[in-house]
């Protein structure tokens, strides 16, 4: 028998990999809460023309990741129910950070480049004129943050505004944390390579144009489907699912139930055991003996498990952290309040704010006559801003105090939700790729019948936790 720990996306995924590659699996999946779709979460208020997430909302269509997302929601029969925003929308061109006392919209075309935009104080193609001529770095670096290699390369402007205010929208992190390598390899490994990120650029499409097209293409396990060539030519920048994005997960599970998998929500994780190539997993004070265990809840959970048995990969699993966010979903009956339409804005950490950005729900989909906005706080900062035990009330006046200053809006919403998402991110601080190898590494060594997978090893995006759980399962021996 298999069993899979944790029902969220990356779980479910792993459920439908595994049984893609061997049909008649025993399987159950384990899940401590009492519903499915992990950090997904959509709370429906359809009959008044709206959705409250409290997680990702929407998921990007580009990419081999990406590919395998849109090839998933194909297989579960979602293709129809994809709401897609394409390239020249308002929410794909006009994305905005708040900095210097005002909102800036970042450049959307090659002529914004070319000349200065606030909160920049210079035109951007000065950024890649000094990437061109800063040289190597002094040393081979194996890793740094991304804060320190875009400062390095392209100047502390960017490095502040662009690249800090990014890594909020991401990860909820601190740039002067977060591993470069892991989040940006291609270009972190061509610097290092040429010398600079521009010139690696050149070199490498030069170096291309010069190689011969292999006769054969060795098949992409996650090659281009009919919904991503439909997503190619309506040139999409970003999609959802219509009635929220906690369709994916629910419809997954649904899947899964009716091939004869068994999801037990509210379950107890006791212990874990591994004796003799197996695994002895108690749940609920019942102990089951299994071939093939899937681990796809946060390191830091897992780690408890294996403490006693493996303390070693315990304290490298532990080793990554993970960061609270407070997301407050605000409704407000009116269409009309936002001056300036947008995905949102992103808030940089030199402004010295309590939130991390606000996304423009009702400006990316259609929300009736209903202005829709999402407050995201905290992340690397929360205890800096809210201490330890913050009161809902707390969060919520600190969200509206922001959203009064920046957006100019003075009313109390007609509705709200406020969530408070403890340990939700984890986070790739430097030296990610290293820990992750080095746990994976341990496994393989001591021929532990686990597996891996989800977003604290492997990215934090819908897109690539689900190519984690397929990665990872392709490559189990059943």
């Amino acid at each position: 028998m298999t069993a899979i720990l944790g029902a969220g996306i990356s779980g479910l995924a792993a459920g439908h990999y595994l049984l893609r590659k061997t049909p008649a699996l025993p399987l159950t999946i384990y899940e401590a809460t009492d519903r499915i779709g992990g950090w997904i979460r959509s709370d429906r208020f359809l009959d008044n023309g709206f959705v409250f997430e409290a997680g990702p909302r929407t998921i990007r269509p580009k990419g081999p990741a990406a590919n395998n997302t849109l090839q998933l929601i194909e297989e579960l029969g979602l293709a129809d129910e994809v709401y897609s925003i394409s390239s020249n929308h308002t929410a794909a061109r006009n994305r905005m950070i708040y900095a210097k006392g005002k909102l800036n919209l970042l450049p959307n075309s090659l002529g914004g480049l070319l000349k200065t935009v606030p909160p920049f104080t210079k035109p951007l193609y000065f950024a890649a004129f000094r990437d061109l001529v800063a040289g190597r770095s002094k040393t081979v670096l194996n890793d740094e943050s991304m804060y320190s290699f875009v400062e390095r390369r392209f100047g502390k402007e960017i490095a502040d505004y662009a690249v800090s205010a990014m890594l909020c929208g991401i990860c909820a992190g601190n740039a002067k944390e977060i591993s470069v390598k892991f989040l940006m390899k291609d270009i972190f490994e061509r610097e290092q390579r040429h010398g600079g990120v521009i010139l690696g650029l050149l070199k490498e499409a030069l170096q291309n144009r010069k190689k011969k097209q292999p006769k054969t293409v060795p098949k992409d396990p996650t090659s281009v489907g009919s919904l991503a060539e439909r997503a190619k030519a309506e040139n999409w920048s970003i999609y959802s699912i219509r009635g929220g994005l906690q369709t994916l997960p629910e419809t997954l599970a649904d899947d899964l139930r009716a091939k004869g998998v068994s999801i037990v929500k509210g379950t107890k994780f006791e212990e874990l055991i591994f004796d003799r190539g197996h695994v002895v997993l108690r749940v609920d004070g019942k102990e089951q003996k299994l071939q093939h265990l899937v681990s796809s809840i946060p390191s830091y959970k897992l780690a408890k498990h294996v403490q006693k048995q493996h303390p070693q990969l315990a304290s490298t699993l532990s080793s990554i952290p993970f960061v609270d966010v407070c997301v407050i979903n605000l409704q407000y009956r009116k269409a009309d309040l936002l001056k300036h339409d947008g995905f949102g804005f992103l808030v940089p950490p030199i402004e010295n704010l309590p939130i991390l950005g606000v996304i423009f729900d009702s400006c990316c989909f259609d929300m009736d006559d209903n202005t829709i906005l999402t407050v995201m706080m905290g992340g690397a900062w929360f205890e800096k801003w809210f201490g330890k035990n913050p009161s809902n009330e707390h969060l919520l006046e600190v969200a509206l105090e922001n959203i009064k200053k920046i957006l100019h809006i003075d009313q109390r919403p007609d509705s709200y939700k406020v969530n408070l998402l403890r340990k939700c991110i984890p986070q790739y601080t430097v030296g990610h790729q290293d820990r992750v190898k080095a746990i994976r590494d341990y496994i393989e060594q001591h021929q532990l019948p686990i597996v891996l997978c989800g977003a604290s090893y492997d990215g934090v995006g819908v897109n690539d936790v689900i190519l984690s759980a397929r990665t990872n399962v392709d490559k189990m021996q059943l």
